[in-house]
């Protein structure tokens, strides 16, 4: 292997080869800026901060072996912060052609000759700027970028030194997906932390566990571990295909987007407190209770029904997001759809996330992933549309920063991305919280929904009926 190259993880090279005709693996995401950005100070700011990060000077080369990170020695700042003009139609508002420009740029592949990010800035939106940005998957999961993001911020701090991997350490990024693609060895069920599973911290401990196998459990918790690990093996294999709705079925490959007005932060944890769930409960019962709706309006009958989102869960430290990489597992939630009432649905979204809680499945998915990024491409996809056969939606919760961020001068007043889909998943559900805000966005496939605006303007009655029960609780 040449001296400027280094082996691509195998989850990251799953997630280079699920490209396909109709999904692209981008996250897509965009800053609302006041006042206008320039774009020479701009590039300055990328070429100073962004570029410390050794991934977005390198290209990505196949190989018969998976792919190798190597450095463009031909990199051009020019050719990845482009100017983007916004074309109107006639009756379109400025906000309804940022939306198709971001619909057009998701299914718009990355130059595989050059790193795979490029910024698009418009330098005239709604009296500032918006900046368009598209990263590969391969290059980071969401909670990675939102580290990178902040670093080019200002007065973003720097990612620390990162040293390369020796050839006695062999793939660091990989030690994960050997410890749990093995058999139920001892080594692995005894690795695993069971003292805090599947939420924040508690999962980061239980994979730096799998790196330090000596650290061993009881008999007793050992024995428990393992069955719980099998049983959540035969749950990933014998869960049922998903509810059949409008937007199930096969994607076209042209991408909507949409966003809603930011909800207050501090409304949606009066709701979570006033009815005893979490913030999350309160904010994937607004997703379930705004589909539902939206189906309800074109006379389909949700009564009955869920379907299933996967969720990513983050398998690292926050603090070692700045590494880059693939490090999440995906667990399956079902969404109560058919629920009309929203406090029955709050808390039947509230008892689903309380069985994911003591589940590996996000620790079996990420080695479904491993395993996958060994296979050739259409065995690859083989294994990952069995994924999509059992969801409808990809959904993704990502905080980010409680207060307002600057770039170059510019306010970012309001910001949102948007989650790839895998196989022939043909929605994305993000929330993300921002400011004292929560947002929610959606893009979609327009085969299986044309008005992803529509699901969106759903969001706030549900919000509305949540905090109006909760006005209406006993005071004390």
């Amino acid at each position: 292997m040449p001296a400027a190259a280094e082996r691509m993880s195998r989850v990251d090279t799953a997630w280079l080869r699920m490209d396909n005709e109709v999904n692209l693996m981008m996250i897509v995401g965009v800053w609302l800026l006041q006042p206008a950005l320039d774009h020479d100070r701009l590039c300055q700011r990328v070429a100073d901060k962004l570029l410390r990060y050794e991934r977005f000077r390198q290209k990505v080369v196949p190989d018969a072996l998976g792919a190798q990170w190597v450095t463009d020695d031909d990199f051009d700042i020019q050719r990845h912060v482009v100017r983007e003009r916004l074309v109107r139609r006639k009756g379109q508002s400025e906000r309804e052609a940022l939306q198709s420009l971001c619909g057009r740029l998701a299914t718009q592949p990355l130059d595989p000759a050059r790193p795979l990010w490029q910024f698009h800035l418009v330098e005239h939106y709604e009296g500032g700027s918006a900046l368009v940005v598209r990263i590969h998957h391969c290059i980071g999961d969401g909670i990675a970028l939102i580290s990178v993001a902040l670093s080019i911020t200002d007065g973003g701090r720097e990612p620390p030194a990162r040293r390369r991997p020796s050839p006695e350490q062999g793939d660091g990024g990989d030690w994960l997906s050997d410890a749990v693609i093995q058999p139920l060895t001892d080594i692995a069920v005894k690795a695993l932390d069971v003292t805090g599973r599947m939420t924040g911290k508690g999962v980061a401990r239980s994979v730096e566990a799998l790196a330090q196998p000596q650290q061993l459990l009881g008999s007793l918790e050992m024995a428990r571990v393992g069955y719980q690990v099998l049983g959540d093996v035969a749950a990933l294999a014998l869960m049922a295909d998903d509810s059949p709705t409008r937007l199930k079925g096969l994607p076209a490959g042209r991408k909507r987007v949409a966003w809603n007005e930011p909800l207050p932060l501090d409304a949606v944890k009066t709701i979570g407190k006033g009815l005893n769930c979490s913030i999350n409960d309160v904010l994937l019962s607004c997703v379930a209770g705004a589909i539902g709706q939206y189906l309800r309006d074109r006379d389909d009958d949700p009564t009955g029904q869920q379907i299933r989102a996967m969720v990513p869960v983050n398998l690292r430290p926050l603090d070692q997001a700045w590494q880059l990489g693939n490090k999440f597992g995906l667990a399956p939630l079902q969404l109560p759809i058919g629920i009309e009432n929203p406090i029955e649905r709050v808390y039947a979204v509230r008892a689903r996330m309380a069985e994911l809680k003591g589940s590996y499945q996000p620790l079996l998915a990420f080695a479904v992933l491993a395993i996958a990024g060994l296979m050739i491409k259409p065995v690859q996809d083989a294994i990952l549309n069995l994924f999509a056969k059992k969801a409808t939606a990809v959904m993704t919760n990502v905080p980010g920063p409680a207060q307002p961020l600057a770039l170059c001068g510019s306010t970012v007043r309001q910001t949102m991305f948007w989650v790839p889909a895998s196989g022939h998943i043909g929605v994305g559900v993000s929330v993300l919280s921002y400011a004292g805000g929560v947002q929610f966005g959606l893009i979609t496939d327009d085969a299986l929904c044309p008005d992803p605006q529509a699901i969106i303007e759903r969001f706030q009655p549900e919000f509305d009926k949540l905090l109006l029960v909760t006005l209406m609780l006993p005071w004390g």
